[in-house]
């Protein structure tokens, strides 16, 4: 859907620039009063530095650089000349915990030779050779008090250091003890540091003299080394001194507790068996095995008798284990075979009652009834069998109750007995412990030589050049930071000097108003002369009410709030009245909110002229991926006003009709309080794309008539705007009233 309403025939010529230079006005032909003129107007300011300026004013003010440069310049020249030059000499020390084998005890010597340093314990090392103990000792040794390099008090003190320390810069030197001085000088020049990811520790001393420079940092790398030896010696000897008195000790203790626990073991009757037990606990448990072992025997006996004599109530076969193995039973069963086989080979021949059959049936029988007999005996036997290991059990149980009851009488006496034999052992193990610590004590003492935490790795050697002061370092600071503090001190004053009409056209505002010249463009005033106030009050008068309009109308549109976050300017005025109005418009809403002006006509050139990037990327570019979206958005050079332009030269229009340009349409309603549309006359664009949550601003023809624009907003409203605006009269670049609302920021 597009707002094609609009009457045709707008091809004319966009007129002149906003920013142009006003044309001329012809000369009143009767001659009128001159109106007040007003004091000029402060130029109005882009926010950016005139370099020009500022070198201008360098150059004009040069003296008040060169003359302090050259004074620093000789100034420090001097002064590294005739500080005293100290030497630096440096020693290294590497921190590895050596031990060495050979010196340990034939019991340690599985120990690693080595033991892992943090980064902690390598600080401390550097502590330690920044003690006091150390520095006292290397002061002595070198004879450092007796030198007025490290005791000013040896070559007297000046009166301006005297003057200094009683206005509290410095310290007295009188009011010091004479090693605190020297130990204040010594600190001053000594400096001890860890190199970072190592193990090593750099010594640096300083004197005016390399030879002693050297000779101290040496002093400090060896008696840093003496001071661990000894402090290794001591302590061995202070634990070997403590664990013979407490060797003496534990032999009385531990041979107490032997004594007792061996006492009191007599004395209970406690005597210890096999597998370290009491002689009562390996009875009672012998006791209980034979107690289990009779159960389990008159168990097995009463259940061979039971199946017996139930095979023999039911008259089944016999086949119990003990039947069957017994040798009478297998002549029996044997016999019984035999006179089977007879019988079966005389019934083939010879009837059931014939003598033969008869007899053999007989001797059959009798077996039979033998076999039962033989089977009856060995079922009473297992019985008898069962009746003396229940007997037994009877007596092993009485015998195991007894064995309780005395084993619960001697319970108490176990417990003591074994909490004794607990001290005698816990006694034994410490004075072991105690022992073998003594001989490793009394091994390291014995040794002269003891292993340090470190070695030198490099001795110090003498410097022939002066480590302080550094001379072209010195200079060149100081001569390079009063180049530019004198510098500073100039640009600082001739920027204050610019700025000092900006509080002058912050002021102006609040003064009564009076008729003024009318103001031009920034870009206009560096190159033409301000132009004459118009004389004649009708358009002074119809100027203000126009300016009075875009007043309320940005009133009104601040009030609305978010109501009011989109607006889209449009109208039928040729020319750049639309965008004039537009950008008016934005200005007042910008006084005190976020505004943003989006350029979709692209008929005038007045966006890109009062932009601060007239060449800047726009809509188009963003639609085509070579901008991103910060590169679109510029500023207004006269205000705090945000623009968007359509795009570069010569882009192509249908870019604006993407459906991507209502979402970088809604990422701006986000980001600001405001956003201006300028649709021009709208022909070409989407009506969904500037409708959508809008209201619309009307710029008209001068020549419309009311029927016309009451007709206009009908139809606007009616294609989706929420509220539509018409203006009473375009802002044209020509008007003597441009100024103000063009300006207006």
């Amino acid at each position: 859907m597009r707002l094609a309403f609009w009457r045709a025939g707008k091809d004319k010529a966009v007129i002149e620039r906003a920013v142009s230079k006003p044309k001329a006005e012809p000369k009143p032909t009767v001659e009128a009063k001159p109106a007040p003129v007003a004091a000029k107007p402060a130029p109005v300011e882009s926010g950016d530095i005139d370099l020009h300026a500022l070198g201008s004013a360098l150059a004009r003010k040069r003296s008040w650089v060169i003359v302090p440069t050259v004074l620093a310049l000789v100034a420090s020249v001097a002064v590294v000349n005739l500080v005293t030059p100290r030497y630096k000499s440096e020693s290294r020390i590497l921190i590895d915990g050596r031990e060495n084998v050979f010196l340990r005890p034939s019991s340690d010597r599985s120990i690693e030779e080595r033991r892992a340093l943090d980064p902690e314990a390598v600080t401390s090392q550097v502590q330690l050779v920044l003690s006091r103990d150390l520095a006292r000792d290397i002061i002595k040794k070198n004879k450092l008090a007796e030198r007025p390099e490290f005791d000013p008090v040896l070559q007297g003190i000046s009166p301006l250091k005297s003057l200094a320390a009683l206005v509290g810069i410095g310290r007295d030197p009188f009011s010091m003890t004479p090693e605190e001085r020297v130990l204040d000088a010594y600190y001053d020049r000594l400096q001890a540091y860890a190199v970072d990811k190592s193990r090593v520790i750099v010594v640096e001393f300083q004197s005016a003299d390399p030879e002693l420079a050297v000779r101290v940092a040496n002093s400090i790398a060896d008696g840093y080394l003496v001071l661990q030896q000894n402090a290794r010696q001591d302590q061995a000897r202070n634990a070997s001194q403590w664990l013979a008195g407490e060797i003496e000790n534990l032999r009385k203790k531990v041979s107490d507790a032997e004594t007792k626990a061996e006492d009191f073991r007599s004395k209970s009757s406690l005597f210890v068996g096999t597998n370290n037990t009491t002689l009562s606990n390996q009875q009672m448990g012998e006791v209980n095995t034979q107690l289990n072992n009779a159960r389990a025997m008159k168990a097995d006996a009463e259940s061979k008798a039971r199946l017996i004599r139930e095979m023999l109530q039911s008259g089944k076969p016999i086949e119990a284990s003990e039947v069957v193995n017994s040798e009478l039973m297998r002549r029996l069963l044997e016999q019984r075979v035999t006179l089977r086989a007879q019988l079966a080979e005389q019934s083939s021949t010879l009837l059931g009652n014939h003598p033969r059959i008869k007899e053999l049936k007989a001797q059959l029988g009798d077996l039979d009834n033998q076999i039962r007999d033989e089977a009856a005996k060995i079922s009473r036997s297992l019985e008898n069998d069962a009746r003396i290991a229940s007997g037994r059990v009877d007596g092993l149980t009485a015998s195991l109750e007894q064995l309780k009851k005395q084993a619960t009488s001697t319970n108490g006496q176990d417990v003591q007995l074994r909490a004794l034999d607990r001290e005698a052992k816990a006694q034994r193990d410490l004075l072991e412990t105690y022992l073998a610590k003594y001989r490793e004590a009394s091994t390291r003492e014995s040794i002269d030589t003891a292993p340090a935490e470190g070695r030198i790795i490099s001795r110090a050697a003498v410097s022939n050049t002066p480590a302080y002061p550094k001379k072209l370092p010195i200079v060149l600071i100081a001569t390079l930071a009063t180049l530019l503090l004198s510098s500073g001190v100039v640009i600082t004053g001739e920027l204050l000097r610019q700025t000092a009409p900006r509080a002058v056209a912050a002021i102006m505002p609040a003064q009564a108003p009076v008729r003024r010249e009318p103001a031009v463009n920034e870009m206009v005033m560096e190159t033409a002369p301000i132009q004459p106030e118009m004389t004649a009050d009708a358009d002074f008068d119809a100027g203000v009410r126009e300016f009075a309009e875009i007043g309320q109308l940005a009133d009104s549109l601040r009030a609305a709030g978010a109501a009011a976050k989109k607006v889209t300017v449009l109208g039928t005025a040729s020319g750049d009245a639309i965008t004039l109005s537009t950008l008016t418009l934005a200005r007042h809403l910008a006084r005190d909110a976020r505004v943003v002006v989006v350029d979709l006509a692209a008929s005038s050139p007045t966006i890109a002229a009062v932009s601060v990037d007239a060449s800047a990327p726009g809509l188009a570019e963003l639609m085509q991926g070579e901008a991103s979206f910060a590169q679109v958005i510029t500023r207004d050079k006269l205000s705090r006003l945000h623009l968007v332009m359509a795009g570069r030269p010569g882009f192509d229009r249908s870019l604006l009709q993407s459906p991507r340009v209502a979402l970088a349409i809604g990422a701006l309603l986000r980001a600001y309080d405001h956003v201006l549309i300028d649709a021009g006359s709208a022909s070409d664009l989407p009506a969904e794309l500037l409708t959508a949550n809008a209201r619309a601003v009307v710029v008209p023809d001068a020549s419309m008539t009311a029927e016309a624009r009451a007709l206009t907003c009908e139809q606007l409203r009616a294609v989706g705007f929420s509220e539509v605006t018409m203006l009473s009269k375009p802002v044209q670049p020509s008007d003597p009233m441009e100024a103000p609302r063009v300006v207006a920021a």
